[in-house]
């Protein structure tokens, strides 16, 4: 469902230009049976997902487990093969750049994984860690200038420059998304996706690292694309909300549209599932049968 065109252009920040355009993304995975593994089939993930990020903006993806979030993600930043569609980021189509091209182009958009600790080398030091990036880019001049670069994002994202010789599994889990997002920050990207960011965090954690995340965006005019089920962090961080449902999109809009008054069926299930702090009155919640 797309929202009004009026309530649209009210909203000051779609003057901007468009930092990313998705149109019709498409990701299909084989069905593969039998002692040759033919195919027999396709896991249709992502089947015709359209959605554009201005400069400063966060869109969030919101779904239940399953439903093609993080597969746009990986999609949007070509860390794996889409079936269909296009992807232009500022104007250059990413769905056409291979090896060498597609590598220079790596340091404007990069992602922050859902769970810190598998995405770290356990055998390399946060140090090296946060550099590797800048090291690959070929960025950050000297060897001194990239270690001095290091201890500055660790400071930036509320670390200590002594834990750049520490190692992943001696830090907490809030600290590891930390130093997920000072290794994001290293090659000075545009865009970044935020898989998850604040799962399995503590409350308090996770108002910090949004924070964080809030802080970092303003000081350097980042882009968000953030990928979540917590509506209740998604109304307060983000600007616009894209709904998916078994990978479609089912509705799109502002994030104060949407939840003051969401049209597609899904879309009013999600909300009325939103735990309220509050004994006067019992909302109702909506379920839903079938697909």
């Amino acid at each position: 469902v797309q929202r009004d065109a009026r309530a649209e252009t009210a909203v000051p920040v779609l003057t901007q230009r468009a930092l990313l355009d998705v149109t019709e993304l498409k990701v299909h995975f084989p069905i593969r049976r039998g002692l040759f593994k033919r195919v027999v089939g396709h896991v249709r993930a992502v089947d015709g997902v359209s959605l554009s990020v201005r400069s400063g903006q966060t869109l969030a993806l919101v779904g239940e487990s399953g439903c093609g979030k993080t597969t746009v993600g990986k999609g949007i930043l070509q860390l794996l093969d889409i079936t269909a569609g296009s992807v232009r980021f500022e104007e250059n189509e990413l769905t056409e750049l291979k090896g060498e091209g597609l590598r220079r182009r790596r340091s404007e958009f990069q992602i922050i994984f859902q769970d810190p600790f598998s995405s770290m080398n356990p055998r390399m030091s946060v140090g090296d860690i946060v550099e590797e990036g800048m090291i690959a880019q070929g960025i950050g001049g000297r060897v001194r200038d990239r270690k001095q670069r290091v201890r500055e994002l660790l400071q930036q994202v509320g670390l200590r420059a002594e834990h750049a010789r520490l190692y992943p599994h001696e830090f907490s889990g809030g600290q590891r998304k930390r130093i997920c997002i000072a290794r994001a920050l290293a090659v000075n990207p545009k865009l970044i996706v935020c898989d998850e960011p604040t799962s399995a965090l503590d409350v308090s954690v996770q108002a910090q690292v949004l924070k964080l995340l809030k802080t970092l965006q303003d000081k350097y005019d980042l882009s968000y694309l953030f990928i979540s089920h917590d509506l209740g962090v998604v109304r307060y961080f983000c600007d616009r909300v894209l709904v998916m449902y078994l990978g479609n999109t089912v509705e799109m809009g502002d994030v104060s549209s949407i939840f003051k008054n969401p049209l597609h069926p899904y879309t009013q299930a999600l909300l009325s599932a939103i735990p309220r702090p509050t004994v006067k009155a019992k909302k109702e919640r909506v379920r839903l049968t079938g697909e």
